[in-house]
């Protein structure tokens, strides 16, 4: 079992900025797809970006492109989400997750993902 620990939300004003990190630990894992996902209260869990591991292939939804940027850094299996000029509806709990089965599903799904962190809030105030 993959373990992942996301930190860098917070509370930030219309237009700033963050930066999302999740740092993967675990015993003899691989690691195929690692992607952002969101929740805001009373609403399902959405896919942000995702990365693919090997070729660091970027993905994101429409209302992120442009704002939103993910990378990697491979030798500290690590992901991080750069968010710029931050919306009130960017309002939710972060959370990284990883496929570490070499899952067929699409990316944009949640069950696509066997390890999930905490989750991170980030919180955007108008």
């Amino acid at each position: 079992q993959v373990q992942l620990v996301e930190s860098g939300g917070g509370l930030v004003q219309a237009g700033g900025s963050l930066r999302l990190s999740c740092a993967a630990s675990g015993r003899s894992f691989n690691i195929y797809d690692m992607s952002w996902f969101r929740q805001a209260p009373g609403k399902e869990r959405e896919f942000v970006s995702g990365i693919r591991w090997t070729t660091g292939n970027t993905e994101y939804t429409d209302s992120v492109k442009g704002r939103f940027t993910a990378s990697r850094d491979n030798a500290k299996n690590a992901i991080y989400l750069q968010m710029n000029n931050l919306k009130p509806e960017d309002t939710a709990v972060y959370y990284c997750a990883a496929d570490t089965r070499g899952s067929v599903l699409p990316r944009t799904r949640p069950s696509n993902y066997d390890s999930w962190g905490q989750g991170t809030q980030v919180t955007v105030s108008s």
